[in-house]
Order: C-alpha cells, then sequence, then structure tokens
C-alpha cells in the first residue's frame, strides 16, 4: 500500500534493521481473523485515527472521495464487505489502508495528483491491499493478540510515520517488547500484487492504467529536488525503475483510456488548496494570482476556490460575484448550491438559504451532503426539530458516522430534548469505539423524565445489544490473553 507495510515499521529504528520474513500463515487469512473480528479491530483503528490525525469530516469533500472509492470498489471482482474512505486534513504525500476496509486519502495527496486517474491508482492499489488481506497475513501470531492492543499497535505505526517518530514510539507505550516482534514489512510480493490488480481495477473503471506508474514515476524525479525532507510517498513506499516498469508493462495490456477529469475532481482540488492556506488573505491572494495569470487547469474549479476564500476572509459580496462565473454553466452542482446557502447564512439571509437548500433537496433526496447542509440551515433558523428529522434520514443512509450523531447531538441540545441528546451522544461514541461510555450515556438517557414509551423501547434494546457485544468482547480478550 501507500504504504502501510513501510508505516508498521516507520517510527521504530531500532526494529528496521532486523530481518523479517513473512511467516507461512496457511492459505486462507480467515485462519487468522474472521470477519467480524476484523470489523471491531478496524472500528477501534479508526477510533485511533480519529485521536490522532486530523479526518476530515466536510460532507462535499467526504463524499467525493466516496464516490471515486465506490467506483473502484464496483469494478474490482475481488472486492466485498465495507469500505471506509476518508481523507486526512495535511499536506503530507500519501495514503494508508487499514484493517477493516478503511482507506485513508491525505490532502497532499490529492494536490499532488495531477490527474484524477493518478488519484484513482492509489485508491485501486489500497483497494487491492484490502482484498488481498495483506495486513492481517503481514502480522505474524496475531491471533495471539487482543483487538485493543492490534488496534494502538496498528495506529502507533502511523503516528510514527505520518506525525513524528517520537509520537509514534510515545503511542507504543505499555505494550509488550513481543508484541512489536509480531510487526512485520509488507513483501516485496505484496507490493507487486497491489499494484498488478490496482492497474486492472483502474481499467475496468474507465481510467488510464499507466496513471500508476506515471504518478511513481513522477514523484520519484521529483524527490531530487527533496532531497531528506522528500514526500512521505517516497520515504515510506520505495519507488525504482523495476517496479515503474512493471507497471508500465501491465498497463501496456490494456492501453491507454483518455479519460478527462471530473469537474468534482477539479473542485474538490480547490477546496483543498482553499484549506491549505492559513490564513484567508492568503488563500484570496493565491486564487486572483492564478485567475488573473491563467494559471489553473480549469477556470470553473478555480472561481469556486476563489469564492471559498473571500467567503473565510469575509468579503461576502465579492465571494457571491465569483460564486456566480462559477455556477453560469454549473447552477445545480451541489458544491455550488452549499456555498451560496453559505453566504446566504453569513449575510443573515437565513430564510434564503433555508428554501434553496430545501428545494435542492427535494431534487436530489439522497444527496446526503445538501441534507446536511440543509441541516444546518434549519438549526440556524432556529428550527432544530426540523434538523433533526433530516439528519436523522442521513443517518439510516449512513450508518455509524460520528460527524452525523455530533450534529445530531447538537440539534437535540438545541431543541431541549435530554434523552435524544444522550441518545445521538452515545451513538457517536459506539461509532467511534468507545463502547463503555456509550453504554452509560444509554442509561442516563432512560433516565430521563418524560421518555416516550417507544424511545425506551429502542434505547433499551440498543443498550442490550451494546452490553452483550462488551460481554463477548471481554470473553475474547482474555481468551486472547491466555494464548
Amino acid at each position: 500500500m501507500i504504504a502501510f507495510g513501510a508505516l508498521l515499521l516507520t517510527g521504530l529504528p531500532q526494529l528496521q534493521a532486523q530481518d523479517y520474513r513473512l511467516p507461512d500463515m496457511g492459505s486462507s487469512a480467515d485462519a487468522l481473523m474472521t470477519t467480524g473480528a476484523e470489523a471491531r479491530l478496524g472500528q477501534a483503528f479508526m477510533r485511533s485515527v480519529r485521536e490522532s490525525l486530523p479526518v476530515l469530516d466536510d460532507p462535499l469533500l467526504t463524499d467525493y472521495i466516496e464516490s471515486l472509492g465506490a467506483n473502484l470498489v464496483a469494478a474490482d471482482p475481488n472486492a466485498s464487505g465495507r469500505f471506509n474512505f476518508f481523507v486526512i486534513d495535511q499536506s503530507v504525500v500519501n495514503a494508508f489502508a487499514g484493517p477493516g476496509g478503511n482507506i485513508g486519502v491525505y490532502a497532499g495527496l490529492i494536490l499532488a495528483a495531477e490527474t484524477e486517474s493518478e488519484l484513482a491508482a492509489v485508491l485501486s492499489h489500497e483497494i487491492a491491499h484490502v482484498t488481498q488481506r495483506h495486513l492481517l497475513r503481514g502480522l505474524e501470531d496475531q491471533s495471539k493478540m487482543t483487538v485493543p492492543t492490534m488496534a494502538l499497535m496498528v495506529a502507533a505505526a502511523i503516528l510514527g510515520a505520518q506525525v513524528s517518530a517520537d509520537a509514534g514510539v510515545a503511542a507504543m507505550v505499555g505494550i509488550q517488547a513481543a508484541t512489536l516482534q509480531r510487526q512485520i514489512n509488507f513483501t516485496r510480493e505484496n507490493e507487486h500484487e497491489a499494484d498488478r490488480l490496482g492497474i486492472t481495477t483502474l481499467d475496468k473503471a474507465g481510467f488510464d492504467p499507466y496513471a500508476m506508474a506515471g504518478f511513481f514515476e513522477r514523484l520519484s524525479k521529483s524527490s531530487r529536488v527533496y532531497e531528506n525532507n522528500a514526500p512521505e510517498f517516497l520515504r515510506t513506499h520505495p519507488v525504482n525503475a523495476n517496479r515503474i516498469a512493471e507497471a508500465l508493462g501491465r498497463a501496456d495490456d490494456f492501453g491507454a483510456q483518455q479519460r478527462p477529469d471530473s469537474l468534482r475532481f477539479q473542485l474538490a482540488r480547490a477546496a483543498l488548496r482553499e484549506r491549505a492556506y492559513k490564513r484567508p488573505e492568503q488563500a484570496v491572494a493565491h486564487f486572483r494570482d492564478t485567475l488573473r495569470e491563467g494559471r489553473h487547469r480549469n477556470s470553473v474549479a478555480e472561481h469556486y476556490g476563489y469564492a471559498l476564500a473571500l467567503t473565510r476572509a469575509g468579503q461576502f459580496d465579492a465571494a457571491r460575484a465569483a460564486l456566480a462565473t462559477a455556477m453560469q454553466s454549473h447552477s445545480s452542482l451541489p458544491e455550488f448550491i452549499v456555498l451560496e446557502a453559505r453566504i446566504d447564512l453569513e449575510q443573515g439571509q437565513v430564510e434564503r438559504a433555508v428554501r434553496h437548500l430545501g428545494q435542492a433537496v427535494s431534487l436530489s433526496p439522497s444527496h446526503w451532503p445538501l441534507r446536511v447542509a440543509y441541516a444546518e440551515a434549519l438549526m440556524k433558523a432556529g428550527r432544530p426539530a426540523q434538523a433533526i428529522d433530516e439528519l436523522t434520514t442521513v443517518a439510516r443512509l449512513r450508518p455509524g458516522n460520528p460527524m452525523l450523531y455530533d450534529r445530531l447531538e447538537q440539534a437535540a441540545f438545541r431543541a431541549g430534548n435530554q434523552g435524544a441528546t444522550h441518545r445521538f451522544r452515545a451513538e457517536k461514541l459506539y461509532a467511534e469505539g468507545d463502547r463503555e461510555p456509550a453504554i452509560r450515556q444509554l442509561e442516563i438517557a432512560l433516565r430521563q423524565r418524560d421518555l416516550p414509551y417507544h424511545e425506551a423501547a429502542r434505547i433499551q434494546a440498543r443498550l442490550e445489544t451494546w452490553k452483550e457485544e462488551e460481554r463477548d468482547a471481554k470473553r475474547k480478550d482474555k481468551r486472547g490473553e491466555k494464548s
């Protein structure tokens, strides 16, 4: 992957000199970990990631990377089960795949990809690591480790590579030295297998199969400029001439596909570029200059980025003008509708924002970022009960999303519904892997006065399910400790 195998040892220099070899684990990764156990590991892993890295909860950017990932998963005949694609809000040029189908992509990598096919190449490579269960096959004797210990180990490896070596080592405090010995790097065969399968997926999804080799080669050439400060991609995912040649040879089997970048790809890059500037005036200056000098790939996306920067800078009339230019031929795009509503809200035109977002939702009821924006506008308009209805609809479409439950908790609090406030807080904690505090929140919710019978019954059923899961997890952890 790009590059989880390397991440397992990055940040732990005392282990890197040892000679690791892939143990004989049998013919199936299922013998190492059941699907249910892997799902629990994935949940615990994401809890550690969210605690340590800035996972971007922007609905529009999340929806884009999920849509691109889903397109590739659908084209991969080996893919099954749940995948979770998310963006890390850092300028690092890298990506990683964790347990449970969790695939993280850094904002820096999306900006470094010159075409959508290059970004798709990275995702298809990571998807192949998941489908081939390389992570499970790469952890020696992991069946004897408890899920929390494994999750901490994996997350600590990412901390060491992506944040700092000190952070990675600090996160490992309390883990026995024997546990560290169970870490094993991905083999060269795993990486080549992920390249090969990823290129096949690229072609089936309609992307350029040459994009993987092209991205590898371009970053490899750029490393001469970076010297000792090379992109994380190159430090955690070594690329050599043989690997590039093999990727090119595999792409030759399919032939080139000329696929234009989607506008959503360009809009996502513009939004991430705008976010990359700490001060809004810097972002305004950047987009103003690129538009004036014509230094951009897509003028619509560049005007969108300019409008975002002006909005953050508080120049709302100028932002509206820049957005109007972008909307001339694409007025129905959710990105534009959401930004226009945001400007309306900033200028105190709350009812106008509510009306326009409501109309957009009625035309595209399955577009969850529009519903989230609509709910936020309803909150500004003093209608938290309606906001809860909208967010509940989204939560049914996207179960287990911490960001949605956080917004639901806020809406319930504003509505004065204490029982729902504690219930949604419990759902958020559970989605983040904090089952014990989630159980306590449900118990508090049950003690609220005037709790409707049907609501109490729903909470009680949820509470019993979670308690049974907690008892089951503790039994399995004890068995693991005795092994």
